[in-house]
């Protein structure tokens, strides 16, 4: 997203610099400093600091690779955006040249760090954005002011090839993660209960890292498929699985609805910025296994009810615009307080 929004921006004639850094935490015990000091010295030799090649970044884009996300590492500007709750921390206290403050929420951050430091930024003097009404909720509940800025899907890179209807029934994809609170366990037990009952369903998972050493025998895994071959894989399933205890705007789902999938999601804040519970997906209790397989099940046996929600998701999800979102973020730039 981060990215996305550097391109929106450029393109729009603003001049952008995205700050990389092995050091996001402001504070470090001697061994791990100087661990990310190694890396900060390997990533620069070798020139591995930047999103090539999984995201094309505008060459007008500036990127700057630091040690440390300290005052004098950050170039000045009208406007500078933390991105994590470990650089609000940092940009907290950068001078007035730094540029207005924001502060980009994406999602409850709690699993990354300890919960009081990581909710503690949400009270820091920084003008907030978040990307989903649950995280609009968190601020509220805090006392806290933010714009809400739902995020963008490219629908140039994603959309439908294959028609809706002809898709083999019983053909599913899911995201695996190995962060707990992506529930790709969860999600596992349920595509394996499926499979008992229907041999012949096709189970497609993707993901960065290596494929897992529990594969079930005929789950096929893709490791960190490029854009057109993911394209290619959400066109051949039929139904998209989404397990995540927690997100805040998660992309996948999305991305997969909008190249016609049918979704079976838990119920958890981020989903349900697009998702809408028997109208473009079926939604089932985060952490239940047995709920999810039941909606799974309901997708594989009723053809007419996957067909009626894929229809419904790919209408639904085509409002969530780069365009739209970019306005936003420019307005909310341009008018801080």
């Amino acid at each position: 997203m981060v990215y996305e929004y550097a391109n929106r921006l450029v393109d729009r004639g603003h001049s952008v610099s995205v700050v990389h850094t092995s050091r996001g935490e402001r504070y470090l015990s001697v061994p791990a400093s100087l661990r990310r000091r190694g890396a900060h010295v390997a990533r620069r030799l070798l020139g591995a600091h930047g999103p090539s090649p999984w995201f094309t970044l505008d060459s007008r884009v500036r990127q700057l690779w630091v040690p440390a996300l300290t005052s004098r590492h950050v170039p000045d500007g009208d406007a500078m955006v933390a991105t994590a709750w470990q650089t609000a921390e940092w940009a907290a206290g950068y001078p007035a040249v730094k540029g207005a403050k924001f502060y980009l929420i994406q999602g409850l951050e709690t699993w990354s760090g300890p919960e009081v430091r990581v909710m503690a930024t949400w009270k820091l003097p920084l003008v907030k954005i978040v990307i989903s009404r649950a995280l609009q909720e968190v601020a509220v509940s805090l006392g806290e002011s933010c714009h809400y800025i739902p995020n963008g899907l490219d629908f140039e890179a994603f959309g439908v090839d294959t028609p809706i209807e002809s898709r083999r029934p019983g053909s599913f994809l899911m995201l695996h993660h190995p962060k707990p609170w992506k529930g790709s366990r969860f999600g596992m037990i349920a595509l394996r209960r499926v499979r008992d009952l229907h041999p012949g369903a096709a189970i497609h998972l993707f993901g960065t890292g290596r494929e897992p050493s529990d594969l079930p025998p005929g789950f096929v895994y893709h490791r960190s498929p490029g854009p057109e071959r993911l394209r290619a894989l959400y066109n051949q399933a039929s139904i998209f699985v989404s397990p995540s205890l927690t997100e805040g705007w998660p992309l996948p789902p999305a991305e997969a609805m909008a190249c016609g999938c049918a979704l079976a999601a838990t119920d958890i804040g981020g989903h349900r910025e697009y998702a809408v519970s028997g109208e473009t997906a079926l939604l089932s209790p985060p952490g239940e296994p047995d709920a999810l397989a039941a909606d799974l099940l309901r997708l594989v046996e009723d053809d007419g009810l996957r067909v009626q929600l894929a229809h419904g998701g790919l209408a639904h999800i085509r409002q969530f615009t780069w365009e739209r979102a970019a306005d936003a973020f420019e307005r909310a730039l341009r008018t801080p307080a």
